[in-house]
């Protein structure tokens, strides 16, 4: 498990392996769930054709996953992400979602890779 290519795109690695006290292949599967998980895929669809209710639901899931495995940038972007859509501030949510994409694809692909591929130079963090 390369954990600098993890906390390169935003997972705090000690934390979530806190939470699964030390097990890196619990960890490696359960970020693996994540990247094959389709909620990112209904928020972007919710959002697109303006469901609210959808787009609520799916980027409360994802902020639950993102909190859990310890993704603190992605879980930062879905909690203010969350608060606009249940403010019914569209406009805001949906400015919000090039950086979230940006956080989302990063880890992604350090999960599939096990490294940062091209997202070397991505400024995840900033």
């Amino acid at each position: 498990m390369n954990h600098e290519a993890f906390k390169a795109v935003g997972i705090d690695i000690e934390d979530a392996l806190s939470r699964v006290m030390g097990n890196e292949v619990l960890l490696q599967s359960l970020l693996k769930t994540y990247a094959e998980d389709d909620q990112f895929s209904i928020l972007e669809d919710a959002l697109r054709h303006q469901d609210s209710q959808r787009a609520i639901n799916a980027c409360h899931c994802l902020k639950g996953m993102c909190g859990n495995l310890s993704m603190t940038k992605l879980f930062e972007l879905f909690t203010q992400q969350l608060a606009y859509l249940r403010e019914g501030n569209w406009d805001e949510a949906e400015k919000l979602m090039p950086q979230i994409e940006k956080s989302h694809y990063a880890i992604l692909s350090a999960v599939q890779n096990g490294s940062l591929n091209e997202f070397q130079n991505a400024t995840v963090l900033q």
